[in-house]
């Protein structure tokens, strides 16, 4: 394109048909400029468009007023340019959800003895021989119920597809939430572009090629652009690139910004070029997705892989590991953010306890593959007794000659035997467990949004509940966030309120405006009130909004000044960031000099300052005696009061000196004029104390962690409620707190940590590594006897290594920056504390919730597994029919599990504290509501199985022979039973042994309309349900007796509930968690690159021999959790339930994981000693290689145990603290089937 003329092009055709539409410019020319980097783009740009002005004029936009905004123009550019979205994956159907739940293997067991059965029941052996076979077999077909036999097998096999449909409905329900909330936190997504001339913020979709989009520190790019103007601008590029140094961008050199990335420092403004699947980071995506078709490579190797013996296993980790090494050293070389030793031996970081995940899903797991174990144990046995008694009763007792034409009729029996033993597993192995959870933390997460939590990965809900210790920000968190100039030093004189602008020297006034109006981010403005005699709106930095309102307070308009000064006249800008603690613009006079207006900390910039503005307008000296004098007298009062004190300054250079190194900072930053100094005011929430004591009484310690200086944190802290009046807790500065906890030779120590946390309640002038260290001493901390479970809260950038490194980070959702959300656990939709108390009810909830499903269940679990096994014994027959079993197993897993997850939570909750780490799902309270009722139940059953006919006076069901039409007796056992379950449910709504078991019970209506749904459908099974269900209809007296018997379980709940627990204490708690001192050595070994122990995952590496029932289930169910949490897909090389709507959406996200045979065993592992603040959420995806990429160059390439594979690392996305591996071919990596790539981290 050397010449200007672009029918020359080679995209001629295409320009040809876009110059009638009117842009100059065609998609694919937009497409390869945003390819080219550096010094060629602006080569390019130069050659092509003369610069970016005429660029702008091609797309008909103007760099200062931006698009005009009409929504054909907007419509015009979609059509032409495309969308900024990428289309979503298409959700699974609800016939795959179907063919998925059908592969749980116990049902196929039951299908296939529900077939035998079928066929066998068609089997007709010639009349004569028929008494032959013994007493079991003959004396049937004389009722004429011969020809009903096959009922049975068609009942089993229809409740088999109800338990299929119900099971593919939940996971339905389930994906549809996931993708709800995923649309709900892509609205949120908004971006501030200009329009029209005015600043407006637009959803993150409806940005189109050609918007002036505005950008500014925190910022995650939705879309390419070129730079227009900048101010000291960095970006984070690790995303891209995976070099994690900083990227300076201007105009001049380097103007090429890419979709996904992060803005680290400064402010600019660019014009947007390319778009959704255009942009860089769809093209990346489109690429994924070109490779999804090379799945079933995929999962064929990985069956490979699980052949290997466990010997080639070892071996391969060893290697992994021993490559994993290789890379993080060479990966930590630069690393830019240490906050402690990260290079330190490594000896000193084996010992640290590893942050542990879910506990609650690693309690559980192991609890339901004991039960699972149990409940296979039972029903061999019970299948094992049945044949037995039947050979020895039919040959031996009865001494039955062996006749081939009897073989059909053992069948027969022996399939009957094998379903009862079927039935009993299905019964005892709890795959509601996994769906009582799920459905838990789904519903939660739900409600959650309504109190403002945004809950990005599902376990933070469950963690929160465990929470001993909260981090709080100061600002906007703990107080209003909209700040006020309240009291000012000006001219000599202190002000106690806001002074008339006749009492200052006209000259300081000017200089003090200018000084407002240029040194404030321009993004930042204070607009009108929305609703009359409302207060105005602070729009932009708070701090910023209170000196702007300032200005007005002076009777003067900032805006005369920023339109006379437009931000492309600003000649450089030194923007804010933690570790300057100021922000100065420099202005370049006519006469070839400048002048450069600072503000800053007050006792951070007074140092700089060498003059200061008196009475008369004049500057006069400052000494060290007049400083002093003025931190007294003006700084300490106004911090004392709660104000955050600003300084403003400024300083001229004159032309004379030539041309200052503006690169000095530590020269330029010096010599300063002192203009004034205020006291911002920023009120303290008027519902945060409260929630404080809360906090306290729930045993949860608050500490305030706070940039600001140590007197107005005090002063805040006392506000709160955080400090009490004569506690002898700690308040001390970021200095002072590294000063302490560092040693001679300035490594951080764990000890000296230590003996000041506990004490410690206020953290002033803290940098964001302090924030970092401080979260991960206490973490690591074996001072008290439990494990502190640490949450904290951040908005800015700089938090994101502390928020990652907590149990649960909260971002707020209003003052947050991007990359503060995304290190986030769950977003504070309106930034208040309170938020974080009603997500503290929440977690605790959660656990109460699955306690009270446990509860129940396995007192269920308990008797229909000893009434089934020992009735099977005693009377060849399990008196409760398979299908009856099935029902029972409907009710108790699906069914209970919605019932008693959705209980809403009570004020109650915050009243103990937290449950800790090693906390019994089962307490001996629970252990003793199960063994109580089970004994009741049982008692009830056995009662009506052996002397029920004499009772009621009716035939008696035993032994009947095997198509034997259903009987009363057995109809009534089975009515009893179900009905002591429903009211049983009501028992269960309570674990802490409180009396009143109908409290609140109207405030949960699913409760209620499931409690009154099954005894419909109960009262239909046994009055219509006939052979299928073995039942026949019953007398209203009868009905009434089952009825009665059925309260009774109330009644005894009462009788239970009155026996102290402290007296049954033989009875053992059951659920605990693995501790991590019980993890045995090897595994330990294996699992040192890990950062975190996930509980669930070892249970289930334990007990992968275990075929039996819900353990497809529950890892099915723990992989949708693990979607929460890791952003692995929940079903792999499938779908995950997310939509990926946008692109926005996806570069927050993208985290990547190994899928390996062997549960993750990171590749390239971050956390080489822990200290890294990013978690094992960002672990590395290897995808297999892509035949089609063959001729890609390999990246990083390894050579694997089975040899037709390399391992090519695709570290889309880093954290700005890594560097990465990806070379600038990046544009043709291969796709990696089922990564989170495919889905996004944050689903709910």
């Amino acid at each position: 394109m050397a010449n200007n003329s672009f029918r020359g092009s080679k995209y001629g055709r295409r320009d040809e048909a876009n110059h009638e539409s009117g842009f100059s410019c065609s998609l694919m020319e937009l497409r390869s400029l945003m390819e080219l980097r550096g010094a060629e783009a602006q080569t390019k740009i130069q050659k092509c468009y003369g610069d970016v002005n005429g660029l702008c004029a091609r797309l008909r936009t103007s760099p200062v007023e931006g698009l005009d905004g009409n929504s054909e123009d907007i419509s015009q550019r979609k059509n032409e340019f495309g969308q900024n979205v990428i289309p979503p994956k298409k959700p699974k159907t609800f016939l795959q959800l179907v063919w998925e739940a059908l592969q749980d293997a116990t049902l196929i067991i039951l299908e296939v003895a529900a077939i035998v059965s079928l066929g066998l029941s068609f089997y007709r052996p010639p009349d004569a021989e028929r008494q032959h076979c013994g007493k079991a077999a003959g004396g049937v077909e004389e009722e004429g119920e011969g020809e009903t036999g096959w009922i049975e097998g068609a009942a089993i096999l229809l409740s088999v597809v109800c338990v299929v449909l119900v099971t593919a409905f939940n996971d339905w329900s389930k994906e549809k939430q996931f993708r709800g909330l995923q649309s709900r936190i892509e609205q949120e997504q908004k971006f501030t572009v200009v329009r029209g001339g005015q600043v407006v913020q637009i959803n993150v979709s409806e940005i189109v090629v050609g918007d002036i989009a505005q950008v500014k520190y925190g910022d995650l790019l939705p879309a390419d652009g070129i730079l227009i103007q900048s101010n000291d601008l960095k970006m984070d590029e690790s995303s891209l690139t995976g070099e994690s140094d900083h990227v300076k961008k201007s105009v001049s050199e380097d103007a090429m910004m890419l979709s996904g990335t992060h803005v680290m420092e400064g402010s600019g403004k660019m014009v947007v070029t390319a778009v959704g699947v255009n942009s860089q980071t769809g093209i990346i995506f489109t690429l994924l997705g070109a490779g999804e078709e090379g799945d079933g490579d995929g999962e064929e190797k990985a069956e490979k892989e699980k052949r290997k013996t466990g010997k080639e296993k070892k071996k391969e980790e060893r290697k992994k590991k021993e490559k994993k090494d290789k890379k993080s050293k060479w990966k930590n070389k630069n690393v830019e953010m240490e906050p402690l030793n990260e290079d330190g031996d490594d000896k000193k970081n084996k010992n640290l306890p590893k942050k542990e995940k879910s506990v609650l899903q690693g309690k559980l797991t192991k609890l339901a593959v004991q039960i699972g174990k149990a409940g296979l144990f039972m029903s061999t046995i019970t299948v094992i007794i049945l044949i037995v008694r039947f050979l020895i009763d039919t040959f031996w007792i009865q001494g039955v000659p062996w006749a081939n034409e009897c073989l059909p009729i053992y069948v027969q029996f022996i399939v009957k035997f094998f379903i009862i033993g079927v039935t009993v597993l299905v019964v005892a192995v709890p795959e509601g467990l996994p769906l009582a959870v799920t459905i838990s933390l789904a519903y939660s997460v739900k409600k959650m949004m309504k109190d403002n939590n945004l809950v990005r990965h599902l376990d933070a809900c469950e963690t929160m509940g465990n929470a001993t210790a909260i981090c709080s920000d100061k600002t906007g968190t703990l107080t209003m966030n909209r700040m006020t100039v309240v009291q000012a030093y000006i001219a000599g004189t202190y002000y106690k309120q806001v002074p008339e602008p006749s009492r200052i020297p006209a000259k300081t006034l000017d200089l003090l405006i200018l000084g407002i109006g240029v040194n404030c981010a321009y993004t930042t403005k204070i607009m009108p009130p929305e609703k009359e005699g409302g207060l105005p709106r602070q729009v932009g930095n708070k701090t910023e909004c209170a000196l702007l309102g300032f200005a007005h307070n002076l009777h003067r308009d900032y805006q005369s000044i920023r339109n006379e000064i437009p931000e492309e006249k600003l000649f450089k800008v030194y923007t804010f960031n933690s570790a300057r603690k100021s922000m100065s613009t420099v202005l370049k006079n006519h006469d070839g000099s400048y002048r450069m207006f600072s503000k800053g900390a007050s006792e951070i910039l007074l140092k700089k300052c060498c003059k200061i503005l008196i009475a008369n307008g004049e500057s006069k000296d400052l000494k060290p005696r007049d400083r002093d004098h003025l931190v007294k007298h003006v700084i300490e009062p106004m911090a004392s009061e709660g104000l955050r004190t600003i300084c403003l300054a400024y300083r001229d250079f004159s032309a004379a000196d030539g041309e200052p190194d503006w690169d000095n900072e530590a020269h330029i930053l010096s010599r300063l004029t002192c203009i004034a100094v205020v006291g911002i005011e920023d009120p303290v929430r008027p519902e945060v104390p409260d929630a404080i004591k809360k906090c306290q009484r729930a045993g949860i310690t608050v500490r305030m962690v706070t940039g600001d200086n140590i007197n107005t944190a005090r002063a805040i802290a006392i506000k709160c409620g955080i400090l009490q009046p004569g506690d002898d807790f700690l308040c001390i500065e970021g200095k002072e707190f590294n000063r302490q906890i560092r040693n001679e030779l300035g490594e951080i120590e764990q000890e000296r940590i230590d003996k000041i946390w506990p004490k410690l309640r206020v953290l002033a002038r803290s940098s964001p590594t302090d924030k970092h260290t401080l979260v991960k001493g206490i973490i690591d901390s074996t001072v008290l006897e439990q494990r502190q479970v640490v949450a904290v809260t951040g908005d800015g950038t700089n938090d994101g290594p502390a928020l990652k490194k907590a149990d649960v980070g909260f971002a707020m959702g209003i003052a947050g920056t991007d990359v503060a959300k995304e290190a986030s656990d769950i977003i504070l939709t309106d930034d208040n504390f309170t938020s974080i108390v009603k997500a503290v009810m929440w977690g605790r909830n959660v656990y109460d919730s699955i306690s009270k499903f446990l509860q129940f269940q396995l007192t269920v679990n308990v008797v229909a597994v000893i009434v089934a096994f020992s009735g099977a014994c005693i009377t060849q027959d399990s008196p409760l029919k398979a299908v009856q079993m099935l029902w029972v197993n409907l009710i108790m897993d699906t069914f209970a599990s919605l019932a008693l997850a959705t209980e809403p939570p009570t004020e109650a909750l915050l009243l103990r504290s937290p449950y800790g780490r090693k906390k019994p799902l089962i307490s001996r309270t629970m252990m003793k509501n199960i063994l109580g009722h089970g004994i009741y139940q049982l008692t009830v059953i056995f009662v009506l199985l052996f002397i029920g006919e004499e009772l009621f006076d009716i035939d008696s069901g035993r032994n009947a022979p095997l198509h034997a039409p259903p009987s009363e007796h057995y109809t009534i056992v089975f009515n009893t039973f179900v009905l002591m379950q429903i009211f049983n449910e009501l028992n269960a709504r309570k674990i802490h042994g409180e009396r009143n078991v109908f409290d609140g019970i109207f405030k949960n209506p699913i409760f209620c309309s499931i409690i009154l749904g099954t005894l419909v459908v109960q009262v239909i099974i046994v009055q219509f349900g006939g052979k299928p269900f073995s039942c026949v209809s019953l007398t209203i007296d009868q009905w009434l007796w089952c009825i009665f018997l059925g309260i009774g379980s109330l009644l005894w709940g009462q009788l239970v509930s009155s026996v102290p627990t402290k007296w049954l204490k033989f009875l053992k708690t059951a659920g605990h968690g693995t501790q991590q001192e019980e993890i045995p050595e090897e595994e330990l070994e294996e699992m040192k690159g890990l950062d975190t122990i996930d509980h669930a995952e070892m249970e289930l590496r334990k007990s992968q021999v275990l075929w039996c029932r819900g353990l497809s289930r529950i890892q099915t169910q723990i992989r949708v959790v693990n979607a929460f949490r890791d952003s692995v897909s929940p079903y792999e090389g499938l779908e995950t339930p997310e939509s990926r709507s946008s692109i926005h959406n996806f570069m927050s996200h993208p985290e990547f994981r190994i899928e390996d045979s062997e549960p993750q065993i990171p590749l390239i592992d971050e956390n080489e000693g822990e200290d890294d603040p990013p978690t094992k959420r960002n672990s590395i995806l290897v995808p297999p290689p892509l035949t089609g990429l063959a001729n890609q160059p390999p990246l990083q390439s390894s050579p694997n145990q089975n040899n037709n594979a390399m391992d090519r690392i695709v570290p889309l996305h880093k954290d700005g603290s890594r560097p990465g591996l990806i070379p600038s071919n990046s544009a043709g990596l291969p796709p990696c089937p089922g990564s989170p790539l495919h889905s996004l981290e944050t689903s709910l």
